[in-house]
């Protein structure tokens, strides 16, 4: 991609060099070292535990991203949510994904097999005996292989399986179907993942992962492998020696949910990663008294999981519409045309509102980041 076709102010919001207050707002800007230091700390821990790491690329959607959890992260493969959003991955050159969802439609399943027809390690999973078979055509059709996940219910109530016999019956599936490859068990309860209270969390995970326990005697003759786990409790799932593989994916930028979760630092100091996305706003009126109005609203910032916060405690984002944020500033510190850090609530929905990150490194920006695979979510 050149980026010198692009104009700033048109279709990017910064150009390679420029400084740190010259990037149009609103937009997406990753702190680089902030943003290292969190890749690092996740391919010691992967490796001092002995587990995989497959990031999920859902959080990010960038493939700049992707190869970067791959190259210097410790990651050996990523996760997807869609179909379309993983072909965009394998077309960058990203061989090894899995679709950590149901693909059900007929016409999704034939393109989920034609990228595994090409040489790619594809999985996804499956809570029920007619997506089976329909797998098994298509995969068939395509002259393909695909790897199997029984995704399992141990918790978030959403899609999976939770009686063994009716798991029993699918993997028996499995083995007489030529194109499918039975991995082993999906097993994320996500719900788990946003407890704020560090002892209420780790004994919520505790009971999901006994839950997993007990599943993985029950079928241990097929040798099955555990994936899941997500960035809220990783550490605390990882301890229980359940998990073969990690799924995080928030944890390279995180978000302010994220950050409001209590950790008790004298038994855990592995989950202190810091936030290295923020949404770059500028003041665009101070008609209103002791408050700012920023260029930052809806459009830029999604607030399912809350209001995005400031990095300057003096300030407090309080209200929004689509393309005004309202930013309480009692001491007036703020003047027309300053700009400020806003870390969102929830990372995710956040990228998929824009096109482009703004990677900085001590106030300048060092590259523009695509995020490729936003709005496929076919």
């Amino acid at each position: 991609m050149n980026l010198e076709e692009f104009e700033v102010g048109f279709n990017i919001p910064a150009k390679i060099g420029m400084d740190i207050s010259k990037i149009q707002t609103p937009s997406l800007i990753i702190d680089f070292k902030i943003f290292e230091n969190n890749i690092i700390k996740m391919r010691e821990f992967v490796l001092n535990n002995n587990v995989k790491l497959r990031p999920h690329a859902k959080m990010h959607k960038s493939i700049d991203v992707a190869n970067y959890q791959i190259d210097n992260g410790g990651a050996h493969g990523i996760c997807c949510q869609k179909v379309s959003e993983a072909e965009i991955f394998f077309r960058a050159g990203i061989k090894d994904i899995l679709i950590t969802n149901q693909i059900t439609d007929i016409f999704k399943l034939d393109r989920l097999a034609k990228i595994s027809s090409k040489e790619a390690k594809i999985g996804c999973c499956v809570d029920n005996s007619e997506n089976l078979i329909n797998i098994q055509k298509a995969a068939e059709r395509n002259n393909s292989l695909i790897d199997i996940y029984i995704e399992y219910d141990c918790g978030a109530n959403r899609c999976g399986i939770k009686s063994f016999y009716k798991i029993n019956e699918l993997i028996k599936m499995i083995k007489k179907m030529a194109n499918l490859n039975f991995i082993g068990f999906q097993a994320y309860n996500g719900s788990i993942q946003h407890i704020e209270d560090y002892k209420t969390r780790q004994n919520e995970v505790k009971k999901t992962c006994n839950k997993i326990k007990e599943l993985k005697a029950n079928f241990i003759k097929y040798s099955p492998f555990i994936t899941g786990v997500g960035t809220g409790c990783f550490d605390l799932e990882v301890s229980e020696e359940i998990y073969d593989e990690i799924q995080v994916g928030s944890y390279a930028f995180m978000d302010a949910h994220y950050s409001s979760l209590k950790h008790d630092r004298k038994l855990n100091n592995s989950n202190n990663f810091e936030n290295s996305l923020f949404v770059y706003t500028g003041v665009m009126s101070k008609a209103l008294q002791n408050h700012a109005v920023v260029d930052a609203g809806l459009k830029s910032i999604a607030v399912d999981s809350g209001l995005p916060k400031t990095i300057n405690s003096e300030l407090e984002y309080i209200k929004c519409s689509d393309e005004h944020g309202i930013i309480s500033d009692p001491y007036n510190v703020l003047r027309i045309n300053d700009k400020i850090r806003l870390i969102p609530g929830h990372c995710d929905p956040t990228c998929n509102l824009h096109d482009w990150y703004v990677v900085v490194k001590d106030s300048k920006v060092i590259d523009l980041w695509p995020v490729s695979a936003r709005g496929f979510s076919f």
